[in-house]
């Protein structure tokens, strides 16, 4: 969708918006006269290979992983899109601050719905042995569903289906965040008041081919994605502060809440287009991850 640009002064800028085991040996009988229970022989085997935090995802690894990081600003004549003003800044922030994660950046600027498939196709078929984890973070417009390439839009699931178990064997049982800062419809939030008063490296498991990902949006479905033209979206603002923040201390999902109760109490809309101004906005995330995930402390 077409972005909606104003003078506004939020910020002094104007706000803008962006259309366990699979199967288990049964552990041996005791001896005849033991006095111990099925539950404390259960214990002892699980103590023996306790070596690791079953909810936490292994981090050891040489790398943190890749970030891609897609950037589309200049839109052509044919999908009737407008420059998304201030995503460079966005950008900016979020090459500083997943560098600081421990991330190996990748930028793309300007890319076709093509170019888009094509890189996070040839992404996933890297080999991410080494890696903890995977970022992508996607700058564009967008609507229910979808995300623009400069040519036109492509189903975000076209997108990461690439990095599915069955598809990426080198990430599998590994975190795949995805961080996307776009349009979900053109619904605006008119907002309400509130009154103050390890599992064992020789067993094997198997695991549903779309677990362990995380879809972070910038907005609810349905619902506009403000950003401001000098300051960058209200989303990666808080997305990039939060992390920086509170990375090695609180678990990712801790981390995102605090970045939707900044994005909802800190930011409202500024237009000087009739009915745009005193909007809100709120993220959505939506996670399949299995275990706790923690960014190591930088």
């Amino acid at each position: 969708m077409a972005e909606l640009h104003d003078n506004g002064d939020v910020q002094r800028g104007g706000d803008t918006v962006d259309a366990l085991k699979f199967f288990t040996r049964r552990p041996k009988a005791e001896p005849k006269g033991s006095s111990r229970t099925a539950e404390e022989m259960d214990s002892a085997l699980s103590s023996n290979t306790a070596g690791s935090d079953p909810y936490r995802y292994n981090m050891d690894y040489p790398r943190m992983g890749t970030c891609l990081i897609i950037n589309n600003k200049n839109f052509h004549s044919s999908t009737g899109m407008s420059a998304r003003n201030g995503t460079d800044v966005d950008a900016a922030d979020a090459v500083k601050t997943f560098s600081k994660l421990g991330y190996k950046i990748n930028v793309a600027n300007d890319q076709t719905t093509e170019q888009m498939n094509k890189l996070l196709y040839t992404v996933s078929k890297e080999d991410h042995s080494d890696s903890a984890s995977f970022a992508c973070v996607l700058l564009s417009h967008g609507d229910e569903g979808v995300i623009y390439g400069t040519d036109g839009f492509e189903k975000l699931e076209q997108l990461t289906k690439h990095f599915k178990g069955d598809r990426c064997r080198s990430l599998v049982g590994k975190p795949k965040l995805f961080f996307i800062q776009a349009c979900r419809g053109s619904v605006l939030d008119e907002g309400s008041v509130i009154e103050t008063d390890s599992v064992d490296a020789q067993t094997s498991e198997r695991i549903p081919v779309e677990a362990d990902f995380l879809y972070a949006y910038s907005t609810a479905p349905g619902y506009y994605s403000w950003r401001n033209t000098q300051n960058g979206s209200w989303f990666m603002q808080s997305l990039c502060e939060m992390l920086l923040r509170f990375n090695g201390e609180l678990e990712l999902m801790q981390i995102m809440t605090r970045v939707n109760h900044k994005v909802a109490l800190s930011f409202e809309s500024a237009s000087n287009l009739p009915g745009y101004s005193g909007k809100k906005q709120i993220p959505c995330i939506v996670s399949m991850l299995t275990k706790d995930f923690y960014f190591p402390k930088n």
